[in-house]
């Protein structure tokens, strides 16, 4: 009896120093790294996603299209509603544009345009466009473990860096141990105000990998308000050029 306490004992010190090891073999910049990539793609992405809009009063949903590589290039497409229907939203590095052709007019928008909300929703264009990035705009620390329904996860915490041009100040994610996946995430401003959350669910395979299909995210201050993302098709690593990210194809692509 005591050679099998014994042994219980030391399986039990083993696993603790091999999770203290893993702990320290993988940064927290890594994890969110990792996190980052595994929903939009390492290299480039492609995804066709649902956006529910509630209002206390109301709701409506717009459906959408998006094409990106890597940080510096991204296409939106709106097919949904008949309304909003051919809008597109470009980035290029830097500069970002909108094409309405109802007016048939193209838009440059500046940098104070990326904290307004995206199609009247609780995103904003930074969110769509990813002006800013999560990976080398912020600094990153483990903050501890917490269970979130049910799963394992690191609790990170990003704070801005000093001359980074982004929205957040600081944002706490709480990401999946096995599987890299970002399930709550709170997103303060500069002074340290909630600003919103989000949480994800419906996890499902799509295109080889394990991830959330559902987004809700709620503002802090704003009672009756939430947007709903839902992912109706996404792949990753897909083949497009730099090219394909133009003012032409704005105004061509379906």
């Amino acid at each position: 009896m005591k050679i099998v306490v014994t042994i219980l004992i030391f399986l039990l010190y083993q696993g603790s120093y091999l999770n203290l090891l893993l702990a320290q073999e993988i940064s927290a910049t890594e994890i969110v790294r990792k996190t980052d990539e595994k929903f939009k793609g390492e290299q480039s992405g492609y995804s066709v996603m649902t956006m529910t809009i509630v209002r206390p009063s109301w709701q409506r949903t717009v459906e959408f299209k998006s094409w990106s590589k890597e940080e510096d290039y991204a296409l939106t497409l709106i097919t949904s509603p008949a309304r909003e229907k051919g809008e597109t939203f470009l980035k290029r590095k830097t500069e970002m544009w909108s094409w309405n052709p109802a007016i048939n007019r193209l838009v440059k928008l500046p940098p104070s345009m990326m904290s307004q909300g995206w199609m009247g929703s609780d995103y904003t264009n930074d969110d769509i466009l990813r002006e800013s990035s999560v990976v080398s705009d912020y600094d990153h620390t483990i903050e501890g473990s917490e269970t979130v329904d049910g799963h394992d996860c690191w609790k990170i915490k990003l704070v801005a860096k000093e001359n980074a041009d982004v929205l957040w100040g600081k944002q706490m994610w709480w990401i999946d141990k096995k599987e890299f996946i970002a399930l709550k995430a709170e997103l303060f401003d500069e002074d340290g105000y909630l600003v919103r959350s989000e949480k994800a669910s419906e996890l499902r395979m799509m295109d080889g990998r394990f991830i959330p299909t559902l987004i809700e995210l709620v503002p802090a201050e704003n009672e009756g308000y939430k947007t709903i993302l839902k992912i109706v098709e996404i792949k990753f690593n897909i083949k497009i050029d730099e090219s394909f990210f133009s003012q032409q194809n704005m105004k061509t692509i379906r």
